[in-house]
């Protein structure tokens, strides 16, 4: 039978003489850099890469050799379980010239090579083929091959029908070309499972037993599974009574770790989507099956998944962090060092107490400085505010106001551009301690009653933190408020009546301590209902609507300052009613104004003199003040905490894996995926020390 014509590819094949002399070499370079289009700024980070690796020195120029290149190329803190050295086995394919080393010109290709969105199937291929052709016969297939899994591995039989049906009989008249040997390495782990079950199930029970699942998985996927795992393997023994393994439960096994991508995926969805963040195996089913057309998983290989993340207790509901031991394969249990397991030693209560002491201190500062900076980006709409909440319709005399606009131009006429900022200096005094203490409460309880495990709170939990920190800032807020709206009301009073401003010290030597507290009560029916709304409602909004943590996503500036920003709207409005009572209890009265002996009288003589109406007064102008107020103060604390967040803070582990990362260089990463079709061969493909082709 004749051979087939090599199929197209977007790049040539790369022939072994094609680097020979300087000229072949710089045309490869160009085909190369002519199929690919390179951007000039990848080619300066390839140069940067290059120039600090080469050490070897030849005629004046720069080399990479083996190890070098490894540098290069390996990344740094990989997620994976791929030995260093095992990229040492792609040198054998950038070393086109087989010089020992790597030229610029070399390197550039090798990267360009590597951007192939069919790298991994092209970099197996350039390495099977030995003498470089463009096609790969049995003797190459074979004799690479055995070189790699070595004399002690599980043995594979050459002769088998599967095959004689990619390369047809040992006489080399059937070659494959690019297209066949992908699908040929495609099905090879499938043809490898059967024989090494075939091998071990002498009698062909259709059984094997746990320790020789076990050696078959380390040599097909060892890589990439963690040695919590590895250790759990004869374990699926008893998913099934006898205390042997089927080939069903083989085969299964070895799918979940092929699919394990689209497991995560399915995983991190289906958690995410979870009320409590939790998934049974039903619920894993019922999603794979609503993303795809098809079936994805058994319910055999659903059993194993949740076999091995809950340790062999079937049943149970899991967290995204109970399947971080199968999702990564570097996972270790918490207290292993380097594999090794060591006594955990608990930390003492004290310890513990003075850490959460010390970050909440440290959170303390932090909400402190957000809340000055919101409250001095809305202070004119906030003065604006309580000068319409405190106007009566019954006032003896003329209106002050007609409405906000004309509010806004006369302290302007009257005051100029300082006077929107009349008692802004108590504001900030007093809006530290109350904005950190209101912000500093609720992450605590919010802390205390989190799922540890799934990073959630129930929503009882949310109002009770959000209600709980609203309260406890009224120690803080009525000695402000009661100080700073008598210093905002008596400005424009000065001015109709002739009266003279008094400071902030009269004010509170006026009012003694107990007075610093009238209309606490209404106060904290204010403070406690919009708390508990508003830090409810932007937890919801930036989950539900904006998706924070989905995917691993972060909130940008502006959906995070738009989660705040609506979240204040319901909460200010509908305790509206609280701040007009509060407002009327705390201001002096004047001359033939209604005065108020509590709250109860307050909220009785509002509504007989001036309507329900009355209480609503001010709500819009609280409502652009506090929504942007809370906006901006909620977006400094949190990008406070991501840019200068508690150096010592404990944070829950994450399950972070390859497919998470995002922290290594693009070009590492490309060279860890070109290496996934060789470790199918091996799971220590180029581990082994070799001397160089």
């Amino acid at each position: 039978m004749a051979s087939p014509t090599p199929s197209k590819n977007p790049l040539p094949v790369v022939h072994a003489d094609s680097g020979n002399s300087d000229g072949g070499a710089a045309a490869l370079v160009q085909t190369v850099k002519s199929a690919v289009r390179v951007p000039e700024s990848e080619l300066r980070r390839w140069r940067r890469t290059f120039d600090a690796n080469a050490k070897s020195v030849v005629d004046g120029a720069r080399f990479l050799d083996r190890e070098q290149f490894v540098n290069a190329i390996a990344p740094k803190g990989d997620l994976t379980r791929i030995g260093r050295s095992q990229y040492a086995a792609l040198f054998r394919v950038a070393d086109v010239a087989k010089r020992g080393f790597l030229s610029w010109d070399d390197f550039v290709v090798f990267q360009t090579l590597l951007k192939r969105p069919d790298a991994d199937y092209y970099i197996a291929f350039q390495y099977f083929d030995v003498d470089g052709s463009g096609t790969i016969t049995f003797d190459e297939f074979k004799s690479v091959f055995s070189a790699e899994i070595g004399s002690d591995a599980i043995p594979f039989n050459f002769d088998c029908d599967w095959v004689k049906l990619h390369l047809g009989k040992k006489s080399g008249a059937h070659v494959l070309g690019y297209n066949e040997f992908t699908q040929l390495m495609k099905g090879l782990q499938g043809e490898r499972l059967r024989q090494s079950f075939r091998y071990f199930d002498e009698h062909q029970e259709g059984f094997i037993l746990p320790d020789q699942f076990k050696r078959i998985m380390l040599e097909l996927a060892g890589h990439k599974l963690s040695n919590v795992v590895v250790e759990l393997l004869p374990t699926i023994a008893a998913l099934t009574p006898g205390g042997r393994i089927s080939f069903s439960e083989v085969v299964a096994f070895h799918n979940v770790i092929r699919e394990m991508d689209i497991i995560e995926r399915v995983l991190r969805e289906a958690t995410a989507k979870s009320k409590d963040g939790r998934i049974d195996q039903s619920e894993f089913l019922n999603h794979a099956a609503s993303t795809s057309r098809y079936s994805l998983f058994t319910p055999m290989e659903a059993s194993i998944i949740f076999h091995f993340a809950g340790r062999g207790t079937a049943g149970q509901r899991l967290a995204l962090i109970d399947f971080a031991q199968l999702l990564d394969p570097r996972w270790r249990a918490p207290g292993d060092i380097e594999g090794a397991a060591v006594e955990t030693i608990p930390s003492s209560t004290v310890s513990t107490l003075l850490s959460n002491l010390a970050q909440s201190a440290y959170n303390f500062v932090q909400g402190g400085l957000a809340g000055a900076f919101g409250a001095t980006i809305v202070y004119p709409i906030d003065l604006g505010m309580s000068l319409m909440q405190n106007q009566r319709s019954t006032i003896v005399g003329q209106l002050l106001y007609k409405n906000s606009l004309d509010c806004v131009k006369k302290v302007f006429r009257n005051e100029g551009f300082l006077g929107f900022y009349r008692g802004l200096g108590p504001q900030l005094v007093g809006v530290a301690p109350e904005k950190a203490i209101k912000l500093t409460v609720n992450d605590l309880i919010r802390g205390r009653a989190m799922d540890p495990e799934t990073g959630r709170i129930s929503l009882f939990w949310e109002i009770v933190a959000g209600g709980t920190a609203g309260g406890c800032q009224v120690v803080f807020t009525n000695p402000l408020e009661i100080v700073k709206i008598r210093l905002q009301i008596q400005g424009e009073a000065a001015k109709v009546e002739g009266a003279v401003p008094r400071g902030a010290i009269h004010i509170i030597r006026q009012l003694g301590l107990l007075g610093l507290y009238r209309g606490a009560s209404a106060c904290l029916m204010r403070d406690i209902p919009f708390s508990a709304v508003y830090f409810t409602a932007y937890s919801h909004l930036k989950k539900d609507v904006f998706h924070e943590g989905y995917h691993g996503k972060k909130l940008s500036f502006f959906e995070t300052l738009g989660s705040a920003a609506i979240a204040g709207m319901p909460a200010a409005y509908f305790t509206t009613p609280a701040d007009v009572v509060k407002t009327r209890l705390q201001v002096e009265a004047r001359k033939g104004q209604t005065t108020y002996t509590g709250l109860a009288d307050a909220f009785t003589k509002i509504y007989r003199e001036e309507g329900f109406k009355a209480f609503f007064k001010g709500g819009p102008a609280r409502i652009i003040r506090s929504s942007p107020q809370f906006g901006f103060t909620l977006v400094a604390y949190e990008y406070l905490h991501r840019f200068f967040p508690y150096p010592w803070k404990e944070t829950p582990r994450d399950v972070e894996t390859a497919l998470t990362s995002r922290g290594e260089e693009i070009v590492k990463t490309r060279a860890r995926n070109a290496l996934k079709i060789l470790l199918d061969v091996h799971g220590d493909f180029g581990g082994r020390t070799r001397p160089a082709a």
